[in-house]
């Protein structure tokens, strides 16, 4: 399979089967706004200012994001302007595309309780890995780790079932999450999670990275990209590195693939540990929402 295959089995997957009458969230003009001015050669910061400035609430949220001990600064930000230039322009738009999916997306359901916090840090987590990484980009990192789950409180409203699904697949000791997944509904979040990437926009890389996100096999396939590859390591050793902060010692996922990620991407145990500690402050208070 290469990402041509898997690029046409996400679009085939919102068409046919189980997921052709679910519901996904259009992307909200902000965000398109956002994504538009950000993609072009030079974005101006005084468009970013007032594209942000247009929901009081996005607008509020992201001044607290810099006023917040992560940035920690002399004086404190007061407008969005103040803002966007502590942030700078890729995180700004980072921190404000979690806020609109976040809003786009409710979670109301105990077993997904703290789902965007957790969320937010694996975003938080993969960004800061690739910020470690040589050539890599953190703002598709820190992108691609908002919607890996996202999957998840879609399919929780869409599948009748699928509250069982989740207990079954985050339980089961011998079978793996989405194998779970799809033994029940012949899909899983993975691909939801990548639909849901698509039709918001996203950089193509992000869809693809978040649709395999759970198959370690193409840490050695050659064809698939480097940034693919790099993107699906990066994702478990963000896991794992949430995990830990909630206290939680086992992870299965870790335990068979966690030796195979970090070879990939070179890093050592007691590097994980460095970023462990680096990440608290962004960890206690996951993007000020």
């Amino acid at each position: 399979m290469r990402v041509a295959d898997v690029d046409r089995e996400i679009d085939a997957a919102k068409t046919d089967g189980p997921l052709r009458d679910i519901v996904i969230q259009p992307c909200p003009a902000l965000l398109i706004d956002l994504r538009a001015e950000f993609s072009r050669p030079d974005p101006e910061p005084a468009t970013i200012v007032a594209i942000a400035s247009r929901d009081v609430a996005m607008a509020a949220a992201l001044i607290k994001v810099a006023n917040s001990a992560v940035y920690a600064r002399s004086r404190a930000a007061t407008t969005v302007a103040d803002a966007v230039a502590l942030l700078g322009i890729a995180h700004t738009v980072s921190i404000l595309t979690g806020f609109l999916l976040r809003d786009a997306i409710r979670v109301s359901s105990p077993q997904l309780e703290h789902f965007w916090e957790n969320s937010t840090r694996r975003a938080y987590a993969m960004g800061y890995i690739a910020g470690q990484m040589y050539g890599m980009n953190a703002d598709v990192a820190h992108t691609c780790g908002l919607f890996c789950h996202v999957g998840l409180p879609i399919l929780l409203q869409s599948l009748p079932g699928y509250d069982a699904t989740l207990t079954e697949a985050t339980d089961h000791m011998e079978h793996t999450f989405t194998d779970v997944e799809n033994a029940a509904h012949r899909t899983d979040h993975a691909v939801v999670g990548a639909i849901v990437a698509k039709t918001w926009r996203l950089p193509p890389i992000v869809a693809i990275a978040v649709r395999l996100h759970h198959d370690f096999s193409v840490l050695d396939d050659a064809r698939f990209p480097d940034e693919v590859r790099a993107l699906v390591a990066m994702s478990l050793l963000a896991e794992r590195l949430v995990v830990l902060h909630e206290g939680v010692q086992a992870h299965k996922e870790w335990e068979q693939h966690g030796a195979a990620c970090l070879a990939h991407l070179r890093v050592s145990e007691a590097e994980m540990e460095q970023w462990q500690d680096a990440l608290q402050p962004q960890f206690e208070g996951p993007a000020g929402f």
